[in-house]
C-alpha cells in the first residue's frame, strides 16, 4: 500500500552530524526508494545568521528549486541566539551561538501536518529527544507511521523508541555522499 510520506529535516543536525558532505538530491532519492514512492512533501528547517551570506542564501534558494535543478523542499529559517556558557573544567565563560526556534518549529510542523492529515508516514531527520512528545502524539494518538533518518550515535534514544524504522545514513553513505 502506498502511503503519503513527508520528510522533515533539522538542517543543522543533518549537516553537522554527517561524516562528510552528502548530496541532498541523492539522499532524497534514497529515502523515496526506501518508501517505495515519491515524497508528498519535504521540509527543511534551520537557523541562519542575521548577517547576509551569499553562499548560504544560494544554498537555501537551491533547496527550493524543482527537479532536476534542486530537491524541491519547503524551507523555514529561524534566527540564532547567543548563549553564555560556563566551562565545567576551568570555570571560564564564553559565548556560543545556538539555534533559536528550530525544535519548536519542527514539533509544530509535525503536529500541524498530522492534524491536516497530510501524511500517513513521517520521516524525521533529527536527533533531538525534545521532539519525542510530538512524535509520541502523532504515532500513538493519530496512528501515523514514524521513521527516523540519521547517523549512528547521534539520535536520542527517546526518538529511537518510537521509530517504526530507522534509516541509518552511515550505512547508505556510498549512495548519498557528494562526489567532488
Amino acid at each position: 500500500m502506498q502511503r503519503d510520506t513527508v520528510w522533515i529535516i533539522d538542517g543543522a543536525y543533518l549537516l553537522k552530524a554527517a561524516p562528510g558532505k552528502f548530496d541532498f538530491m541523492k539522499l532524497k532519492r534514497e529515502i523515496e526508494r526506501e518508501c517505495g514512492a515519491a515524497l508528498s512533501g519535504t521540509y527543511y528547517l534551520n537557523s541562519v545568521s542575521t548577517e547576509p551570506y551569499d553562499a548560504q542564501d544560494a544554498f537555501h534558494d537551491w533547496l527550493q528549486m524543482a527537479p532536476p535543478h534542486g530537491p524541491n523542499m519547503h524551507v523555514q529559517l529561524y534566527g540564532l541566539k547567543s548563549m553564555r556558557i560556563k566551562c565545567p573544567n576551568c570555570g571560564g565563560t564564553f559565548d556560543r551561538t545556538v539555534q533559536k526556534g528550530v525544535d519548536v518549529g519542527i514539533a509544530t510542523l509535525i503536529l500541524k501536518l498530522a492534524a491536516q492529515n497530510r501524511y500517513e508516514r513521517l520521516v524525521l531527520a533529527a536527533g533531538d529527544g525534545d521532539l519525542a512528545d510530538a512524535v509520541s502524539y502523532v504515532k500513538d494518538d493519530l496512528h501515523k507511521e514514524f521513521w527516523l533518518c540519521g547517523y549512528h550515535d547521534t539520535i536520542s534514544g527517546d526518538l529511537q523508541g518510537y521509530a517504526d524504522r530507522v534509516l541509518w545514513l552511515d550505512d547508505r553513505w556510498d549512495a548519498i555522499k557528494r562526489i567532488a
